[in-house]
């Protein structure tokens, strides 16, 4: 059963092994929804080694046109960015990024479904790193090309489980988005308002720590059965656009629970006017 060492690795620990010289591929994946273009950060302060990593060109493909705002990239795309990026097989990837754990928790499964293994996410990211001692260095950096091979090019259908827009009520189905996001309060992206139904509302936050770790396994369970969801059933996630569904996915693989990813999610379903939609509490 995958447990929380099989997706996450503390900043101790990071800072450990690469200060051993083990081989390490560390990737800084900033991200947020207002600001997707992290490089500016990534320039003035990143990991020893790590490569930036940009979620919208390299972690999505924007040409394949109704599968949401940020469909899944291919897996011979996947392999020639590892490969830019330094991946080489059999070593450890470690992911990182500063704000909500949403940058990280996509390359994770991103790489992952793809195919390459050993994908680990920072825990903590940004900060936990600052406050472990680990050593910023600036400008880019610029590695020497890997050999990481992919195993699946369809990520869709690749080594994580996923679902389509007609697959999402064979689960015990959660949004991870903002409360009043999936009320149908306000929608600041997509077309509609609103939620999936039959969807429980248990936002990626609500799954961190107030440093930005992710919760334990305990924690996740309590908070599944919060929402009248049985820990142990296989789990359906989805977000606005996959992104922070990726928090939730990678928080309950890590807790040991089975979860599916919907990659279109709302802005895929909200796009068709054929999907019903439900707005309030859930």
């Amino acid at each position: 059963m995958t447990g929380r060492a099989d997706v996450l690795i503390t900043a101790e620990a990071l800072v450990n092994r690469l200060a051993a010289g083990e081989p390490v591929t560390v990737l800084d994946v900033r991200w947020t929804l207002s600001e997707p273009d992290g490089r500016e950060q990534y320039l003035q302060g990143h990991v020893p080694g790590a490569v930036y990593v940009s979620l919208d060109d390299d972690l999505s493909d924007h040409t394949v046109s109704g599968r949401g705002r940020h469909p899944l990239p291919t897996g011979t795309a996947v392999q020639a960015a590892a490969r830019r990026w330094g991946i080489r097989s059999g070593q450890t990837v470690v992911v990182y990024d500063d704000w909500n754990r949403a940058g990280s928790a996509r390359a994770w499964w991103v790489l992952t479904a793809a195919g390459i293994p050993g994908v680990r996410i920072l825990d903590g990211g940004w900060a936990a790193w600052k406050a472990a001692g680990g050593r910023v260095d600036t400008g880019s950096v610029d590695p020497s090309p890997g050999d990481v091979t992919v195993t699946h090019d369809d990520l869709y259908d690749g080594a994580l489980p996923t679902l389509t827009a007609d697959e999402v009520g064979s689960r015990p189905l959660l949004d991870a988005r903002a409360p009043e996001r999936f009320r149908g309060d306000v929608e600041p992206v997509d077309a509609v308002a609103g939620h999936i139904p039959g969807a429980r509302n248990l936002p990626s936050t609500g799954l961190l720590t107030g440093d930005e770790s992710f919760i334990s396994g305990t924690a996740v369970d309590a908070l599944l059965a919060a929402c009248g969801i049985d820990p142990s059933a296989p789990i359906g996630v989805y977000c606005g656009s996959g992104i922070t569904a990726a928090v939730a996915v990678a928080a309950l693989t890590a807790a040991g629970r089975d979860a599916a990813l919907f990659p279109g999610s709302w802005s895929q379903w909200s796009s068709d006017p054929d999907r019903p939609v439900a707005r309030g509490e859930q």
